[in-house]
């Protein structure tokens, strides 16, 4: 199969477009390398046996004449649709950034599908990177969060998020009504976490801000060179959790990567699924400060402030739906096993891509 990734080149899309090399398929990566790495690309494409299999493009997802270049040159029957912005920070203090790229983005992605669809190429399976941000600050009788918590996102990134899957709704009702059914997907990630664990990839974010590679840089002392000075800070610690800190459900990349899969191999034509990806348990940030400490062998030292606004205490996920529908649940469970993939990848590459 030929798939389409946009934001291939980032920390998920670059071990997506791993995954679906090994199994076979060609992979045609678009990445305009704003916050992605051409030396992701470069590592994939120097592994044995991808061959012509891989294809790289330097641009934006929202560029529809591109899109549609790109779907009928390359012969794409599927897209994964990775590229977005996805600091909430970020978001709050520069809005219309991520509505225009996130939002935007996906906005010109399926108006390229369309035009692709009219000069006879039809893409009809779509799997969407989304976020549990779309269920904003969950009332405690939806924590674990089911498919079913209402939506209503309280920061940016989570609205727009929420508004590119109900564009590709309505994208997909609008090309069923023209006889070219579409299969869509939108996966709610929680927190991603770990590395390849064959060491070819990583996480590699300026300027850093999730929990776990922050940890492991401050241990390293290479911190500074991810857009970030200093120590580790702890954001609140007088929470209703057991320990006082924020909870969180980290899933390892590998095996969302895995969700992924099994849902595009499961989509049939005109299907609308939803799923949480998660492990169903919750991590506090205590325990993976803890974990950091443990897997390096190394202290760390950490300092207290107040709580940053719209943290919620407790959110992870009920992952009971994808695994009825299609027998998917996360292999990687154990916090220093995720940790442990992420602090070998940063000792091979203490510097990341660079």
């Amino acid at each position: 199969m030929s798939i389409l990734v946009t934001g291939g080149a980032g920390y998920i899309g670059s071990h997506a477009t791993q995954r679906l090399l090994r199994d076979g398929h060609t992979v045609v990566v678009l990445d305009n390398l704003f916050r992605g790495h051409r030396g992701a690309i470069d590592r994939l494409a120097g592994q044995h046996g991808v061959g012509d299999r891989l294809r790289f493009i330097v641009g934006d997802a929202g560029d529809r004449d591109l899109i549609a270049n790109l779907i009928v040159e390359h012969r794409v029957e599927a897209v994964m649709h990775f590229a977005a912005l996805a600091y909430v920070g970020e978001s709050v203090d520069h809005p219309l950034l991520y509505y225009r790229n996130n939002a935007g983005g996906t906005l010109g992605l399926l108006e390229g599908l369309a035009l692709a669809s009219d000069r006879g190429r039809h893409v009809d399976q779509f799997v969407f990177s989304s976020t549990c941000a779309t269920y904003g600050q969950p009332a405690p009788e939806f924590v674990p969060i089911p498919e079913s918590c209402p939506q209503s996102p309280i920061n940016p990134y989570g609205w727009s998020k929420l508004h590119g899957e109900r564009m590709l709704l309505d994208f997909a009702d609008s090309m069923t009504r023209r006889s070219r059914p579409f299969a869509l997907a939108a996966l709610r990630y929680f927190n991603v976490a770990g590395c390849d664990r064959s060491g070819v990839l990583g996480e590699d974010h300026t300027p850093e801000t999730h929990l776990i590679p922050a940890a492991i840089q401050s241990v390293m002392g290479t911190r500074e060179h991810f857009g970030a000075r200093g120590g580790l800070s702890i954001f609140g610690t007088d929470y209703p959790t057991p320990d006082g800190t924020c909870v969180r459900d980290y899933v390892h990349v590998e095996d969302l990567i895995d969700a992924h899969v099994c849902v595009l191999k499961a989509l049939r034509p005109g299907d609308r699924r939803f799923y949480n990806l998660g492990i169903g348990r919750g991590y506090s940030v205590r325990e993976v400060i803890d974990s950091v400490r443990r897997v390096s062998g190394k202290s760390l030292d950490v300092s207290e402030g107040p709580r940053r606004a719209g943290d919620p205490p407790t959110l992870f996920a009920r992952p009971d739906r994808i695994r009825a529908e299609l027998g998917w649940k996360a292999s990687i469970t154990s916090i220093d096993e995720i940790v442990g993939s992420a602090w070998n990848w940063y000792q091979r590459n203490p510097r990341g891509y660079r």
